[in-house]
């Protein structure tokens, strides 16, 4: 009978050990797994830090104070002038000039496709020097798949320094850029002396990098004035150099009343 009680003394002896020892080893993978969750933290900081330094480009950024745009000081200076002289104007108020700029990307595709909705958001942000807004669909349409609500563009509102600074750009910088360019069309008032324009890509601004461009999307620009006709606002809008192409068969019905 002695036997069997060593062999259970021992057992049990055993067992503590094996259990000193589990306790060891599950101190020593808490010890693993709380190193590695330090780690992780650590390194999400360094990321959303990385991640902070890559949107800052696409942040608005302050103008200096005291700082006049360059066009709307040619504006006041020589275009207001001649325009006033142009249209027989008298009453300095009454000469057109422009109220806003409105930027607009429509994303279909952002429907089935979401990492274009933030691509779209970041680069409208960066050309424009401010933050887009996202759009919502107004109705339901079942034939494109398009419920109410869904997120399907994004636009901005441009006014007051940061419109004349986009203009500016847009003018001297962007539109010479596009391929194959034939001049604006003339024609594309709306009958009361705002313009629109659409551009193919959004590359042909140089705040957005071809190489960082996931998706190639085209956007539209309205130019919203003060003019009453098409005719002042194509006076006020060729004043300020948007490059409209000629319209070769007025030019030519022109030569021939001459003739």
């Amino acid at each position: 009978m002695a036997k069997p009680e060593k062999e259970t003394k021992a057992k049990v002896e055993r067992t503590a050990e094996q259990i000193e020892a589990e306790k060891a080893a599950k101190a020593a993978k808490k010890a693993e797994h709380a190193a590695a969750a330090k780690a992780d933290r650590a390194k999400s900081a360094d990321t959303g830090k990385a991640r902070e330094r890559d949107a800052k480009p696409a942040q608005a950024v302050p103008f200096p104070q005291g700082y006049v745009p360059r066009l709307y000081k040619r504006y006041q200076e020589e275009i207001a002038p001649q325009l006033a002289a142009e249209l027989n104007i008298k009453n300095r108020i009454a000469v057109p000039r422009v109220t806003k700029v409105v930027v607009n990307m429509g994303l279909g595709k952002a429907i089935s496709e979401k990492p274009r909705l933030e691509a779209a958001v970041k680069e409208m942000t960066a050309i424009t020097g401010q933050k887009a807004v996202i759009c919502q669909a107004r109705k339901s349409v079942s034939n494109f798949k398009l419920r109410q609500g869904m997120e399907i563009g994004v636009k901005v509102t441009l006014r007051g320094q940061r419109m004349w600074e986009f203009l500016d750009r847009l003018i001297i910088l962007a539109i010479p850029r596009v391929k194959d360019f034939r001049g604006l069309n003339p024609k594309a008032f709306d009958g009361r002396g705002n313009y629109n324009l659409g551009l193919t890509e959004q590359t042909v601004f140089p705040e957005v990098h071809g190489d960082q461009v996931t998706f190639h999307q085209g956007l539209n620009i309205t130019i919203v004035t003060t003019a009453t006709s098409d005719a002042a606002g194509f006076a006020l809008l060729q004043r300020m150099g948007m490059p409209f192409s000629r319209d070769e068969a007025a030019e030519k019905g022109a030569a021939r009343k001459a003739g």
